[in-house]
């Protein structure tokens, strides 16, 4: 910082050098003094680029929290990606906002164009809840039947170019994919109930998960959410322990485990949050009114005209959530509907192994929030929490110098830990059925 305001204050004193000089006769020395202004300028500008771009922050393995036991070891050792460094492209990478904003924009780089076949699942409320359900494209490495149950991140579906890329992924290792549309999400699947998908709703899911337990009685699942996909994921297993049959194991990657406690977060102009906030609830915006007529279409005028004028004026998620969302379950308060349908008081109920992966230079999920995790990771033994230095938000880019590559570092780490799973109960002690600790074996054969 020193450093810039040198520059700064030499680039004014040129400029004032240079005024006062028009007073009087151009002197010899003017060249020069413009050279001195350029190179000012190319200085100050290559030191914002440095910062902005955070270049000098060093590249390193996650940081890991779990407790050592027999299968977070095996875990670690299959799931190479864990442990090894992960370095993002050169010149960019190391910034968690263009890591956020390429994901955004982009999704990733040459998507492929996986092929499925839609389901719909009647509701009980009337709704009607989709997803799309991928085969797998060879045989799993462990010759089982595995099916990937995925939640994706706020207001997105199948189509998106992340889940794409992802899908086509495990796919090509054996895996069946069935992927949550999020209500309200497909622009081109009208709503049949005056209710679109909420920050932590569970039914599109379970309904989902409940389909695919039937039609493949044989098969096992790996629970995997991105973003707010992985809050619904990790409040649907605890929710109920009858919902964790047949998992294998979960993998949340960049939720916030909290609304409630985001609430403030989201509000500070720290990280820019507050203009990510912004720009999340004007596409929340054009969701809702894409569907009016579903939602609204059951009102007084009166209601109707009210409550579209306060969606209109709204500038952040928590607007939206306190004047439409809460209502579609009947929560009382902004408070409540946060608190209810938060993971942080479902997630302590997962016994199945759960992998929580986040970035610590996410522009969306405050350090605060990761304390959750943190804490869990310490105190369960099926828990591991993998913090990276960069990747930003569903970001995780990896490439050499400019060009990122197609997969990122996430797609392989989950699908590598869910191979790294699936191999661990293949292989595992007669001991260590139901997800046991290193402790009860030991406990066993005294």
């Amino acid at each position: 910082m020193e450093f810039c305001i040198y520059w700064l204050l030499l680039f004014s004193r040129i400029i004032m050098s240079a005024h006062e000089s028009d007073v009087h006769t151009i002197s010899p020395e003017m060249p020069a003094m413009f050279d001195g202004m350029k190179l000012a300028a190319v200085a100050t500008v290559l030191y914002i680029i440095v910062r902005c771009l955070n270049l000098k922050s060093p590249t390193a393995p996650p940081d890991l929290i779990y407790q050592d036991t027999a299968v977070n070891r095996f875990l670690l050792k299959s799931c190479s990606q864990l442990t090894k460094e992960y370095i993002p492209p050169l010149l960019w990478g190391k910034s968690g906002h263009l890591q956020t904003a390429l994901y955004g924009k982009l999704g990733r780089v040459s998507s492929p164009h996986p092929s499925g076949i839609r389901k719909y699942l009647p509701m009980q409320d009337g709704a009607t809840a989709t997803f799309d359900l991928f085969e797998p494209l060879g045989d799993h490495r462990t010759g089982d039947d595995i099916t990937m149950v995925i939640c994706p991140g706020i207001g997105n579906h199948s189509e998106k170019h992340y889940i794409r890329t992802f899908v086509d992924y495990a796919q090509k290792d054996g895996y069946r994919c069935a992927v949550l549309n999020h209500l309200g999400a497909l622009p081109n699947i009208e709503l049949t109930s005056p209710r679109m998908f909420t920050y932590g709703c569970t039914w599109e899911f379970a309904s989902m998960v409940g389909y695919i337990k039937r039609a493949y009685p044989n098969t096992q699942l790996i629970v995997v959410g991105f973003s707010l996909g992985g809050n619904i994921v990790c409040k649907f297993l605890g929710e109920n322990k009858a919902n964790q049959e047949r998992v294998l194991c979960c993998v949340s990657v960049c939720q916030g485990y909290s609304a409630l406690r985001a609430q403030e977060t989201f509000l500070q102009w720290d990280q820019f949050r507050r203009f990510y906030n912004f720009l999340m609830a004007d596409n929340m915006k054009k969701i809702i009114l894409s569907h009016r007529h579903s939602l609204f279409g059951g009102h007084s005028l009166k209601m109707i005209d009210a409550d579209l004028s306060r969606l209109y004026t709204a500038t952040s998620l928590m607007q939206i959530d306190d004047n439409i969302m809460r209502k579609f379950h009947g929560h009382r308060s902004l408070k409540e509907y946060y608190e209810k349908e938060s993971c942080v008081h479902y997630i302590h109920n997962v016994n199945v192994p759960l992998l929580l992966v986040n970035s610590a230079d996410d522009p969306l999920v405050h350090d605060s929030l990761l304390t959750i995790p943190r804490t869990l990771a310490a105190k369960k033994p099926n828990v591991i929490f993998a913090l990276t230095l960069h990747g930003g938000h569903l970001g995780f880019f990896e490439g050499a110098v400019l060009f990122p590559q197609p997969l990122t570092w996430m797609d392989k780490v989950i699908v590598g830990y869910a191979n790294a799973i699936c191999q661990w109960e293949k292989q595992k002690p007669p001991c260590q059925s139901d997800h046991l600790s290193e402790g009860s074996c030991l406990k066993e054969k005294a």
